[in-house]
């Protein structure tokens, strides 16, 4: 199994930098995780709705060029169903079996995602009903993929 993660933007703060290559490490025995970093599109000061659609669709483009081919795609989104970690677990185990061979999250940036992407998803998952930034969000992946194969292994995450 390989998991491709496509995100917005550079993780700048060190202590989010850090969390995220610990849980990569921890899931070396698991599974091989990519990261693909895409530069975020200027958004115009104050833009209308349409010049945001469009500046978001030009993203959007650009993060989709970078899922693999017949890569399970699923897409980080404020309005995507919520999961919990065994749920996600689940979805993971049950895609191994099916014989997917790679999944890729997409998370969006600070303006959002284009419609493209989400129509382009093969499943739209939240977090939280929380917002959080996209950098956090990355480091929430991370950990919450590493739980879901400490659960599909049935190894002890928590004491």
């Amino acid at each position: 199994m390989k998991i491709s993660i496509v995100a917005v933007g550079k993780i700048k703060e060190k202590y989010l930098r850090d969390g995220i290559a610990e849980f990569t490490k921890r899931l070396t025995p698991f599974t091989r995780v990519e990261t693909i970093e895409i530069a975020e599109e200027r958004m115009e000061e104050n833009p209308s709705a349409a010049s945001k659609e469009k500046t978001l669709a030009k993203e959007g483009e650009r993060l989709l060029a970078h899922v693999p081919k017949g890569s399970y795609l699923i897409v980080l989104d404020v309005i995507g169903k919520p999961i919990s970690s065994e749920e996600m677990a689940e979805k993971i185990d049950g895609l191994m079996t099916a014989g997917v061979s790679s999944i890729t999250f997409i998370i969006g940036g600070a303006f959002g995602l284009s419609d493209e992407v989400r129509k382009a998803a093969d499943e739209r998952i939240s977090f939280s009903r929380m917002t959080f930034t996209h950098q956090m969000i990355r480091l929430l992946l991370t950990e919450q993929i590493y739980r879901s194969f400490k659960i599909i292994h049935h190894e002890k995450y928590h004491w």
